[in-house]
């Protein structure tokens, strides 16, 4: 079924084409079936809120299809990107399992879809079914290791460059490459890589050009070729 914004539903985890080694995508069909029974599945537009940083926990979403984008915000409005949500990831699970508010925002970055559980029903649901519970602890501790690496990155690196260069050597590299160099995926504008990495765009611009007037990387497009990996690996230092 296609809804308003183009989407393909999934109807339900039991049904789900996009089978994903995720917190609830590979449970036994049993868990699934009673995750399908404490779930409602929304659609969003681009631009939506999903919750607010400092916001009750009042549950989790699950993303089946789309991005989010996690972010905090200082008390003068300047915000920090915590992690973009890919399909299959769950948002808003530290506050929910602790009961503490909403540690980020989230908004869309595209039309989307989720699966809302609320807190009540989901803790009933991991005390029942030690799988499930299992891989939560499992996403809690990369969350708990992905912000202590994201400090590190922001607080230690003492340059824009360095902190650019850190974000590059994070990307998800293709293995396909005909030329044999590491080739990614840039998924995030030049605006939101300086929220993502505590700089401002025109910093973020103005480096991108350097490197690559620098022979350490070329840009088309949306792929990003890195081409002395070893230099950005000692630029990421400085």
């Amino acid at each position: 079924m296609k809804s308003p914004y183009g989407l393909q539903i999934i109807e339900n985890c039991l049904s789900c084409p996009l089978h994903r080694d995720k917190v609830f995508c590979d449970l036994t069909p049993e868990a699934k079936a009673t995750l399908a029974s404490i779930s409602s599945t929304a659609t969003y537009p681009k631009g939506a809120v999903l919750f607010v940083e400092g916001q009750a926990s009042r549950g989790i979403f699950v993303v089946c299809s789309g991005r989010v984008k996690l972010t905090m915000s200082s008390a003068q409005g300047k915000s920090l990107i915590l992690r973009i949500c890919e399909a299959g990831e769950v948002i808003g699970l530290p506050g929910t399992i602790s009961g503490e508010p909403y540690e980020a925002t989230a908004e869309v970055l595209e039309p989307s879809q989720t699966n809302f559980i609320g807190r009540e029903p989901l803790l009933r649901f991991l005390k029942t079914h030690g799988e499930a519970a299992l891989r939560v602890a499992e996403v809690l501790s990369r969350i708990c290791h992905s912000t202590y690496q994201e400090v590190r990155n922001v607080g230690l690196s003492y340059s824009a460059a360095g902190k650019l260069a850190q974000f590059l050597l994070m990307l998800q590299v293709q293995n396909d490459s005909p030329s044999g160099l590491d080739r990614a995926q840039l998924t995030l504008t030049h605006e939101e890589i300086a929220e993502k990495i505590g700089a401002t765009r025109e910093t973020v611009t103005r480096t991108f050009t350097s490197l690559k007037q620098q022979h350490l990387l070329e840009v088309h497009g949306a792929t990003i070729v890195i081409k002395n990996r070893t230099a950005l690996q000692e630029l990421a230092q400085s």
